[in-house]
């Protein structure tokens, strides 16, 4: 007998039948080629919907472990971090920053209302020396999906390390990492993908 569960739920989603299959099937060497042609074939296909030539990493954690990693190897306590917020997930990145010492700017609008460009170019003016901009693309909490085209063009020209939560809105929703100046953006495998959890996808950009 096979039992269908109908999540209605943000994610995990559920899975296809033939991702179904694929995991009953038998281990492999994961030092050996087989391995080594799956992962080379899932880091090009994940580069293809990132749109970017830049690195894309793939990391045995959830996606706020991906989001960890990229404020980890950004952020230094007492570095200023601006913070654009709309909902819980927002708050998330903001405590994420504060965890490791940052001294967080929020920019805070009220749930289910967009990041405002204007606002946030005002921001980073009134903050120089705030290297890091973290981004939620899509507000799940909310069901808001951010202008994130706009918002990007923002932080990179004004000279910021453009972080991106794209952890439910990368392959469901339309991005370009490189065209629209992002620098770390960041998935995961349960969401969009209709993968199982445990994979967080990082683009990175050569800067």
């Amino acid at each position: 007998m096979t039992f269908s569960t109908q999540l209605r739920i943000p994610g995990p989603t559920p899975l296809p039948d033939r991702v179904v299959r694929a995991m009953s099937r038998p281990m492999i060497d994961h030092r050996g080629p087989e391995f080594a042609a799956i992962l080379a074939g899932i880091t090009s296909g994940a580069r293809r919907v990132f749109k970017t030539s830049g690195d894309l990493l793939l990391l045995t954690s959830s996606g706020t472990g991906g989001l960890e990693s990229a404020v980890a190897n950004l952020v230094s306590p007492g570095d200023e971090v601006v913070v654009a917020l709309s909902g819980n997930f927002g708050e998330r990145f903001a405590a994420l920053a504060a965890g490791y010492g940052a001294d967080v700017v929020r920019l805070e609008f009220e749930w289910g209302q967009p990041v405002d460009a204007d606002d946030l170019a005002r921001v980073l003016e009134h903050h120089p020396k705030a290297k890091v901009l973290l981004l939620t693309h899509n507000e799940t909490s909310t069901g808001l999906t951010n202008p994130l085209r706009e918002l990007a063009r923002v932080g990179r020209d004004a000279g910021r390390v453009v972080v991106v939560d794209g952890v439910s809105s990368i392959s469901s929703i339309a991005i370009e990492t490189d065209a629209w100046g992002i620098d770390v953006a960041v998935s995961g495998s349960q969401k969009g993908w209709m993968a199982p959890p445990g994979i967080a996808l990082v683009g990175v950009s050569e800067r």
